[in-house]
């Protein structure tokens, strides 16, 4: 029988040099409490010291929440994780070389966990190869001081795999919505299931506990045993929440909400490209969108009319509906399903996407800069495993102010820093890799598109309103081929209204 605890006493179990594990996406499924006990017992003890931490997804608020509760010199000797954007604390240790750190992407991460709670000889997969994360060239390490390799090279049947070595998990912290006193787990109220299951038998096997914070707590057999995602029997400790979380029950599944209720984009870059992103949607599409300017993209296809007919996903396992931005990000209103982190990869991986800083190459670098550690998150596995991959961002960042007027693109001050350049900091995303699957691949800013080619970058469209050579060759590292049949970014973009997408896809359809 799992025994009721305060957040401060599950702190207090946990013992120096423990591997710990914590499930949660960004705010999502979050057992902030549990976290915030544990900084507070180091900061007033100094204790517990040496921890390895393992998360998949990034985890907090970018300040103070979640991964940012370890951010402490001596708490911790190793992270090792999937995002680090939103712990910038951590990723600044990792980066000062005060702690070891290994970035690993997120869905073999959380497929990982099911390896680890089968005793099974860890995770063969493609994913990762040719990337930072290929050990032939930086390992997934992210400073000086990493030294050891969790990821190996292995040839079966005449093919290359990327070997994740198995570890033991000592402690999983996780959340639920509800548990009984057995311990017995349900998340009716989670926009999220994540990989609690997983995670906690991962700990199980490896002789560890497991500790769940909650919401609420039930008598025992009155959670229906279909709702019941985390047994009793993997249960060790129960922490009920002081302050309960309330969530949206649009993004949990308890309700369907007016999409009406949903505010069209304002008329800006972010929106230029959402809106040219949207444009290579077709009927009956299953997309993934990524966290950023590529979130926009869901509010321009509800704006449009277009929701139903395709299927938008979410990498934390929202099936359908409109995906959530910024801090509720993970969520997705209206959705279909909500399955598990790890069965979501599952798909990606299986290649059931249609569509989801850069050298003249192609190679794209999302998860570690100058100044600060990213993480590449669910990049690798998303794009590496889908037809077609469509990039959207800012063509310069830092700074850049741009305004839309009277239907064309107006800089009025260019960013500091150009993101098209010579050589990149890190290869998350490989050209290679994708001319030798056949990859589909585009890039699309707000005053240009890119497509890539086995010549490397194409630039294949300019905005209205952009100088080709001010705006945009002056403002690369590199001189990319221009097509010879160079067209203008479609005008409807660039104007404050519908742009009839609906109609488009309606006579895709009818061809």
């Amino acid at each position: 029988m799992a025994k009721l605890i305060t957040a401060e006493n599950a702190a207090s179990l946990i013992k120096n040099r423990s591997t710990i594990a914590v499930c949660g996406f960004a705010q999502c499924a979050l057992p902030e409490e549990v976290l915030q006990a544990l900084e507070d017992r180091f900061t007033k003890t100094g204790y517990p010291q040496q921890l390895t931490l393992v998360h998949t997804a990034g985890i907090g608020d970018g300040v103070s929440k979640g991964a940012s509760h370890f951010a402490h010199e001596g708490m911790l000797k190793r992270v090792i994780a999937g995002h680090y954007n939103l712990a910038p604390k951590l990723g600044k240790l990792v980066m000062d070389n005060k702690v070891e750190g290994y970035n690993l992407p997120q869905g073999t991460m959380a497929q990982w966990f099911r390896s680890i709670a089968g005793r099974k000889p860890g995770l063969f997969t493609r994913v990762g190869l040719n990337t930072f994360v290929d050990p032939r060239i930086e390992g997934g390490k992210l400073n000086s001081i990493t030294k050891e390799d969790l990821v190996e090279v292995k040839e079966l049947d005449g093919e290359e795999y990327l070997w994740y070595k198995p570890f033991p998990i000592d402690v999983a912290i996780v959340h639920g919505t509800c548990a009984d006193l057995n311990g017995n787990v349900s998340t009716d109220n989670e926009e999220v299931r994540m990989e609690l299951l997983p995670m906690a038998l991962a700990a199980k096997a490896s002789g560890g506990m497991v500790i769940v914070q909650v919401e609420t707590l039930a008598e025992n057999r009155t959670i229906p045993p279909k709702h019941v995602v985390l047994p009793g029997i993997d249960v060790d400790y129960i922490v009920l929440s002081k302050v309960r979380q309330v969530q949206n029950p649009a993004y949990t599944g308890e309700m369907r909400m007016p999409l009406s209720q949903i505010p069209p984009m304002a008329l800006n870059a972010r929106k230029v490209i959402a809106r040219r992103a949207a444009m290579e949607l077709v009927p009956n599409a299953v997309v993934n969108l990524g966290i950023g300017i590529p979130e926009g993209v869901s509010s321009v296809a509800n704006e449009e009319g277009i929701g139903d007919q395709l299927t938008l996903t979410v990498e934390a396992g929202p099936i359908g509906g409109v995906p959530a931005s910024g801090a509720d990000f993970g969520g997705s209103a209206n959705a279909d399903a909500i399955v598990d982190h790890p069965y979501q990869f599952d798909f990606y991986d299986g290649g059931g996407l249609d569509m989801a800083e850069c050298n003249a190459k192609g190679d794209v670098n999302v998860s570690k800069f100058k100044d600060r550690i990213a993480g590449c998150g669910g990049f690798i596995n998303i794009t590496q495993n889908t037809h077609k991959v469509v990039f959207c961002g800012t063509f310069t960042a830092k700074g850049l102010r741009e305004e839309i007027r009277d239907g064309k693109l107006v800089i009025t001050h260019e960013g500091a820093v150009q993101k098209f350049i010579d050589k990149v900091g890190q290869i998350t995303f490989s050209a290679d890799y994708a001319h030798k699957h056949n990859q589909q691949v585009m890039f699309i800013t707000e005053r240009c598109v890119f497509v890539l080619t086995d010549k490397g970058l194409v630039l294949t469209e300019i905005a209205p309103g952009v100088d080709l050579q001010k705006d945009i060759l002056d403002q690369m590292e590199f001189v990319p081929h221009i097509a010879e049949d160079l067209k203008t970014m479609d005008e409807r973009i660039f104007h404050d209204e519908p742009m009839g997408l609906a109609q488009d896809i309606f006579e895709q359809q009818a061809s």
